[in-house]
């Protein structure tokens, strides 16, 4: 009872799934050697007891004896039916699962294959004892199985019946017989993927019910996936809103009819994380406890086999319905681009569909590239943010990469599309394409300059003097990861014991510095060139460089929000200065 009830069984709901599975499994193996058998399996639930009666092959009293009382005992293993593959079962645990919710198992039999054998009853009591005796001829006429049980003290609700049809439904629609709970019917045959419709519109009405009843949601879309090679036959159904790649999908996994599992997590690949499956398969490998498959090679084939269904259906959506496509690469890009990554196939095909994100709008890669000889493309969200309004308005297209997936794709695009220049956006690519400042008005600011640089040096970051558009930019912020990989390096060589700077002293790169990049077009940066205080100048361009830092979208160091407050007291002071000096406080 403390294995089945506390460590192979999850939920005491489990025990009807038992009693259904031997009751088919019965029918089974009477109909391979009597193929005109009648299929029936009957449930009568009164809250106290449930009964349940199958037309099966039945047990003789030696079969009661070897296959009842014994944990791991099969009649599937041990020869009274050789199309092993054939059953639901497979461990031999079976009916004793029952005792999860009864405290008393009676089991009346009548062997269909010795018709001379009388009825025989096994009754099992949770205290591991058991009684075996033969019956009249009277007490079950027909061959097959009565299984009748006696609720366990606090357990009656399983056994109510109301409780019973709804988990002969939730387990058992897909049976291939006629299970009924009292009059109601259980199975639901064929299955709503396998039926025929009037036409596609009907089809897709009807999937987009039943994915609503299993899994709570219309889909975007519905995916056959019919794989007769691997014994899979269901259906995906495409989710109408986007979800992170990190949540694990629950996929619904009947096996030859009887529901497995509902939570099924590794039957599709990773990247197949927008669509959620209900199956029928034949040939996957259950665990012990029957609620979850059997990590195999049979399941890594099953998984690649489906994988390639679904990649097949947007790849058709591609050649010959753009629309729907679109609509969904929309929610879904993030999976066809973690699947596009691996298979160059799909990388080709959705060349002209996936977003990006670039300097000219939501473009393809295709698109990006028919515009721009060279692709630069940022590593990271920030560093996009940073330079993406100079860029483009110096006629540099720059794309996105910092989104999950997006700069490995296009370090890719040359794969596919050969002659097509990519690079990474550097800080020195940016500052080539910004006009350079007549010599002798630089010459004429150079006060400033040496005035700004002495202020910025402290902070590794130099003054240069550009023109470049839009004019209402006053100053950019210049630096990638590796000046900023070298002002870490730096800023703990001098905080850090002798040996410790001495190691880090060692790892001095040749890494530029950042830049602060004033724009000479600007208005305010030609008057703030012509003060003629150091001092003010100084802190004029502290000011010039935090608000650069602001506008380039990362956590500020503490020495530059130092600055930006040093900057602002100061330039309050000099605002309230008469003629120059401080007033009295």
């Amino acid at each position: 009872m403390d294995l089945l009830s506390h460590h192979l069984y999850s939920s005491p709901r489990v025990y009807l799934r038992e009693l259904l599975q031997n009751a088919v499994d019965a029918i089974t193996a009477r109909r391979a050697e009597e193929p005109d058998s009648p299929a029936r399996v009957r449930l009568h639930a009164d809250g106290e007891g449930l009964r349940v009666t199958d037309t099966g092959i039945g047990l003789t009293e030696a079969d009661v004896h070897n296959l009842l009382a014994t944990i791991g005992r099969s009649s599937k293993r041990d020869g009274l039916e050789s199309a092993r593959a054939g059953f639901l079962g497979q461990f031999g645990i079976g009916l004793l699962a029952c005792f999860v919710v009864a405290e008393e198992i009676r089991v009346v039999s009548r062997s269909a294959r010795d018709a001379a054998a009388p009825p025989v009853e096994w009754t099992a009591r949770d205290d591991g004892s058991y009684t075996v005796r033969t019956l009249p001829e009277d007490a079950h006429p027909e061959p097959g199985t009565t299984v009748r049980l006696t609720a366990r003290p606090g357990t009656g609700e399983w056994l109510a019946k109301g409780q019973v049809l709804s988990l002969a439904k939730e387990f058992g629609s897909l049976l291939p017989y006629d299970v009924r709970v009292g009059e109601e019917p259980v199975t639901d045959r064929p299955a709503v993927w396998e039926r025929r419709y009037p036409n596609p519109a009907a089809r897709r009405v009807a999937l987009a019910g039943h994915c609503h009843q299993q899994f709570g949601f219309t889909p975007l879309d519905s995916i056959d996936l019919d794989v007769p090679v691997a014994g899979v036959r269901g259906v995906a159904y495409v989710l109408p809103a986007a979800v992170s790649p990190a949540q694990r999908a629950g996929h619904r996994v009947h096996l030859k009819g009887m529901l497995l599992t509902e939570r099924a997590e590794d039957l599709l690949p990773d990247w197949a994380f927008f669509v959620r499956c209900v199956i029928d398969t034949d040939s996957l490998r259950p665990t012990a406890s029957r609620e979850s498959l059997y990590a195999d090679e049979t399941l890594a084939a099953v998984r690649e086999a489906l994988g390639a269904r679904i990649k097949d259906w947007f790849t058709g959506l591609a050649a010959g319905e753009p629309e729907r496509l679109a609509q969904f690469l929309s929610v879904h890009h993030l999976g066809v681009k973690s699947l596009a990554r691996h298979d160059r196939d799909v990388l080709a095909t959705m060349l002209p569909w996936l977003p990006f994100e670039t300097t000219d709008g939501q473009l393809s890669l295709a698109e990006f590239a028919r515009r721009h000889s060279v692709v630069h493309f940022t590593r990271t969200v920030e560093e996009y943010r940073q330079v993406a309004a100079i860029a483009a308005a110096q006629g540099i297209g720059v794309i996105n990469g910092g989104y999950t997936y997006d700069a490995e794709l296009v370090e890719l695009l040359p794969s596919v599309r050969p002659g097509t220049e990519v690079a990474e956006l550097d800080a020195d690519t940016v500052a080539a394409h910004l006009d350079p400042v007549d010599p002798a008005e630089e010459l004429a600011l150079s006060g400033f300059l040496a005035a700004a640089r002495s202020k910025l040096d402290p902070l590794g970051c130099d003054v240069v003097l550009r023109t470049f558009h839009p004019v209402s930019v006053p100053a950019l912020h210049l630096d990638d990861r590796s000046a900023r990989q070298e002002r870490a390096r730096a800023e703990e060589e001098a905080q850090a014991d002798e040996l410790w700077a001495g190691i880090l002293g060692s790892l001095r790169g040749s890494a530029p510095r950042a830049r602060l990049v004033l724009n000479h077009h600007n208005p305010l940066v030609r008057r703030i060139a012509r003060i003629d205080t150091p001092e003010l100048a100084g802190t004029a361009a502290e000011a010039l460089y935090g608000q650069a830092l602001l506008m380039a979208p990362r956590p500020l160091r503490p020495a530059d929000s130092a600055l930006l407050n040093r900057a602002f007291l100061d330039l309050l002071r000099w605002a309230t200065h008469s003629d120059g000096q401080e007033e009295s406080r």
